[in-house]
Formats: C-alpha cells, sequence, structure tokens
C-alpha cells in the first residue's frame, strides 16, 4: 500500500466516521417515519418472518424489504435501539462512498479522492446517513449500478454489466421499481445526447436481466403469496398513485425539487452549477457538428448531468413529492464536479476562478453554520434570535466565508477547494451534535416522553394517545414496541391503560371514556401533551 493509498484510506474512515456514524444516538428518532420504519424492521426480527413486514402485527406493503433486513440484522448484534435502527443508512452511504472512490481511482486516476469526500459532505448525503428510512439504501444501490454500467461502457468487460444488473436488483429490493426505471431514463437519454444509441439495445443483456430477476423477484413472489393485497397497495397506491395523485397530501409546486437539489448539494452547489453549465455549452458545440462524436474529455461529465437531471425532472412530474426521493441524483452532482476539476486542472493547473463565483462559494459553504449555532433557540423559540446570539454566529460565518475566499483566489487555489470547504462542513455537524442534541431530543423525538412514563409504568400497561401529532404516536410505538391505539379512531381500550393526549384535553377525554377514572400523571411542555391513567371500563351490569 503507497503512502497515497494510506492517506486516503485514514481521510475517507475519518470523514466517513464523523460524518456518518458519529452522534447517531444522541437523540431519538425524529418525523413520522424513521420510527415506523424502525419498528417494521423489529417486528420483522421478533417474528422471525423475513417475507412479510407488519406494522402492529398488520401487514405493511409501502416498501420493499431491505431496509427492514438491514435494521433486523443490526438489532440482532447491537439490539434495538435509535441508533441501530440508524446504523443501515450510515453503513450504505459509507459504501456509496467507497465505490465512488475506486471507481474514481480506476476510470478517472486523480480526482478519486474529491469525488468521495465531495459526496460524503453534501447535505443530502449527510442528513440521509443519519435517517433510519429506505432513501439512502437506494441512493447507494443506484449510484453503484451507474457507476458499474459506465465501468461497462469504457471497458467492455462483461463482469461490470452484470454488476449493474445486480444492483439495480438491490434497488428494487430498496425502493421498487422506479430504480430500473429511473436507470433505463439515464441510459436513454445519454446514448441518444451522446450519439450511441447502440449502447441501450447492447444493455439488455440476457444473462444480466436474469441475475436481475433471481436477486428482485423472489421476496416480491414471495409476499404476493402471503398478502394478495400487495399488487395494489405497493404497485398501484405507493408506486403508481403516488405520481400520478396526492394520495398522501405531499403535494407541492412544480419547481420544488430545484431548492431541493440546490440544498441537498450544499456546500458545493456552486461549483456543480458551474460544472453543469460548462459541460452542456460544450456539448451543444458538438452537438451542432453533424456526423461528430462526442468528445471523449466531456462524455463521462455529460453522463452525470443526465444522472443529475433526469431524477430532478422525473420527480418534479409527479403529484406527490418527498425530499429523499430525488437522493439518487445527489451523487451525480459530486462527480461531475470531480471530474470538471481534474480535467481543468490538468490543461490549468495554476488557474485562479472568478472572484463572484470564489464568493458565492465561499458564502454559501460558510453560511450553515450561522442556523447550526443557533438551532436550539430556533427550535425552542420558533423565531430567529437578535442581539449577541445573532452577531457572534454572523460573526463565526463571516471569519470562515474570509478564510474560504482568500484561500482560493491564490493561483491554483481550486486545488486547495475540497480542503477548506470541508473545514465549515466538519465545524456545522459538530456544533449541531455538540450543541443542539438535547433541544432536538426533546422537542422533535418521542424518546424523552417514553422515557418518562417508563419511568412511571411499572406494570407494562397498553398505551392510548389522542388529538397527538403522528409522528408522537409512532415514535412511542418504537420506543415502547408496543401496538399504540387511538382514540381518534374510535379505539379506546377497555382495560386499564396510559393515555397521551393533547394539552387541556381532560373534559374530551371523560366524553369519550365516560365512567372511568381518570388520574393525571404529568406533562411534557416540549411537546405539548399531557398523560393520564385511565382506569378499565366499569363492567356491564348483568340481568
Amino acid at each position: 500500500m503507497t503512502t497515497r493509498t494510506r492517506t486516503d484510506a485514514l481521510l475517507l474512515a475519518g470523514f466517513c466516521a464523523f460524518l456518518f456514524f458519529y452522534g447517531l444516538h444522541q437523540f431519538g428518532l425524529i418525523g413520522a417515519d424513521e420510527p415506523r420504519y424502525a419498528q417494521v424492521a423489529s417486528e420483522m426480527l421478533e417474528r422471525r418472518d423475513w417475507i412479510l413486514p407488519t406494522l402492529g402485527g398488520q401487514p405493511w406493503l409501502e416498501k420493499p424489504p431491505l431496509y427492514y433486513w438491514q435494521a433486523a440484522l443490526a438489532y440482532s448484534i447491537f439490539g434495538v435501539s435509535d441508533w441501530s435502527a440508524r446504523l443501515p443508512s450510515a453503513l450504505d452511504a459509507t459504501l456509496l462512498v467507497l465505490a465512488i472512490y475506486f471507481f474514481l481511482r480506476r476510470f478517472r486516476a486523480g480526482s478519486e479522492l474529491d469525488g468521495a469526500l465531495m459526496t460524503a459532505s453534501s447535505a443530502a448525503i449527510v442528513g440521509y446517513a443519519r435517517a433510519a428510512s429506505m432513501d439512502m439504501a437506494l441512493a447507494a444501490t443506484f449510484t453503484m449500478s451507474m457507476l458499474c454500467w459506465w465501468g461497462w461502457r469504457e471497458s467492455r468487460q462483461k463482469v461490470y454489466l452484470g454488476a449493474f444488473y445486480a444492483f439495480l436488483a438491490l434497488g428494487t429490493l430498496a425502493k421498487g421499481p422506479i430504480a430500473p426505471f429511473l436507470a433505463l431514463l439515464v441510459i436513454l437519454l445519454f446514448s441518444l445526447l451522446s450519439r450511441e444509441p447502440h449502447l441501450l439495445r447492447k444493455t439488455f443483456w440476457l444473462p444480466g436481466m436474469i441475475s436481475f430477476c433471481l436477486i428482485a423477484l423472489p421476496w416480491y413472489l414471495a409476499v404476493q403469496a402471503r398478502a394478495p393485497q400487495f399488487f395494489h397497495e405497493f404497485i398501484l397506491e405507493h408506486n403508481l398513485g403516488r405520481f400520478s395523485r396526492n394520495l398522501y397530501h405531499h403535494t407541492e409546486p412544480f419547481w420544488y425539487y430545484l431548492p431541493v437539489i440546490v440544498l441537498g448539494l450544499v456546500p458545493w452547489i456552486v461549483f456543480i452549477a458551474t460544472s453543469l453549465s460548462q459541460t452542456w455549452l460544450e456539448w451543444f458545440t458538438f452537438a451542432g457538428r453533424k456526423g461528430t462524436e462526442v468528445d471523449s474529455e466531456i462524455c463521462f461529465r455529460l453522463f452525470a448531468s443526465v444522472w443529475l437531471i433526469v431524477p430532478v425532472v422525473f420527480f418534479s412530474l409527479s403529484q406527490s413529492k418527498l425530499p429523499g426521493y430525488i437522493l439518487p441524483a445527489v451523487p451525480a452532482g459530486c462527480l461531475l464536479l470531480a471530474e470538471f476539476l481534474r480535467q481543468h486542472l490538468k490543461a490549468k493547473p495554476e488557474d485562479r476562478p472568478s472572484s463572484p463565483l470564489v464568493a458565492l462559494h465561499a458564502l454559501i459553504a460558510a453560511a450553515p453554520i450561522v442556523p447550526a449555532l443557533l438551532l436550539s433557540y430556533i427550535l425552542t423559540q420558533h423565531r430567529m434570535p437578535g442581539g449577541q446570539p445573532m452577531l457572534v454566529a454572523l460573526a463565526v460565518a463571516f471569519v470562515l466565508c474570509a478564510a474560504i475566499a482568500l484561500t482560493l483566489v491564490r493561483p491554483g487555489g481550486l486545488r486547495l477547494l475540497r480542503f477548506v470547504t470541508l473545514i465549515p462542513v466538519v465545524l456545522t455537524i459538530g456544533t449541531v451534535l455538540k450543541l443542539s442534541s438535547s433541544t432536538l431530543d426533546e422537542e422533535l423525538s418521542a424518546r424523552p416522553l417514553a422515557q418518562e412514563l417508563a419511568a412511571i409504568d411499572t406494570h407494562r400497561l397498553p398505551l392510548a394517545v389522542y388529538h397527538v401529532r403522528r409522528e408522537l404516536e409512532y415514535g412511542l410505538t418504537f420506543y415502547r414496541n408496543q401496538l399504540t391505539l387511538n382514540y381518534d379512531w374510535g379505539r379506546v381500550p377497555g382495560q386499564e391503560h396510559l393515555l397521551v393526549a393533547s394539552e387541556n384535553s381532560q373534559v374530551e377525554i371523560a366524553r369519550i371514556a365516560p365512567g372511568r377514572r381518570v388520574s393525571y400523571l404529568g406533562h411534557s411542555a416540549a411537546q405539548h401533551v399531557d398523560y393520564f391513567w385511565i382506569a378499565a371500563a366499569p363492567a356491564s351490569p348483568t340481568k
């Protein structure tokens, strides 16, 4: 192993450990999806049933099983917890980064460390690497499949084409048929733009398609046999239905994914946008020459550009929009930038970028430190602070911004782009984990409330909720590992139980559960709920 390889290995290990794994336990599961998916995996492990996902003992057919399998394996090794529920995403993100590193080392030598660390430090990758969800599993498997396809295109070695199909199959197990569909769109459009229409035909390789079916189809067939409603719920509702109709109230404007992808590619977005525009300008130059093949120097950048754009455009057409849908596009942006820098520095090693470009990049790279320093205040007060806290945060951001700009405007400053940009990334994440973890836990997670209930619930009573956010309901289900009944749906337990309800709900509770003794137990100011002990329903009189 050479000195450079050892250095790369240490940098990759250190940054992946910090960006993806450090502090996974410091605040509990957030939102509705994290605790819900974590609980499905917990029930899968408890039942030792690797085919049919369940939630509360009922079939849960919204998503394929890859994340559940990964989380169940993590639970079996480390125990059921919120951090072990997030572990699969952190591992998937690490594999994604390593795949990019080894791909670039093999096919684009000299840009491997830049591409890997830029991807690892992109806001969307960091965020979803720390979330218990399917999005990172899809992004990792889709990225690996596209890298393998390009490896086949460049080397013509069928082993890469076989790997392309294998990773697409895993992507299909991660989040469904969207993986092969997006891959088909990317390859089709690139083949047309690069004037290589034969690529699409040659991609349809029978042994590869057979391997895809052997990996992906057994679970789909098995779950359909166990739950005949699977096809209707998963394919018709949660795939076609989500795209064509706003079934689950995730409507957003058509342009929604433009700011999402911009934020997801922070802090690299300025230079990625520059790389993207330069690539298309060069492609248009060649497109105007009939019978001329696209220059091989821009061909990979064209491929990365198409890969970046296709998911954004496709999901912009969807009637249901969530930020994680376009996560598979984020690595393409970082690959585009890494290749652009490699070619640019090879041609003009001492060139300096324009001052406005540097200033904008420095501003965007340094800006996240401001909300990171003020996050606790924002979460508790629901507004930005003024006075000294704001001045301190702005001063820190100004120092970072100035340092980045002064470094990059020097001759050859682009060589230091990765180094100086990673500094505010590390500071921002470290600041959030150090200063705001407890606030995030109290304000957004059910974990503190579940711990309060556990301290007073010596008999592990049934649990019900009334007029609470579904995030809290699913969170309590996971942390107590029991079905949470909901008064709002008429599910009032007949036996004695605990009830978590919105503040000042005693009169409504007495109406819903008449004739039952209700004892106030406590209050969670952060979650704006009270919790009660409810006596068993009085026995019905017998004749």
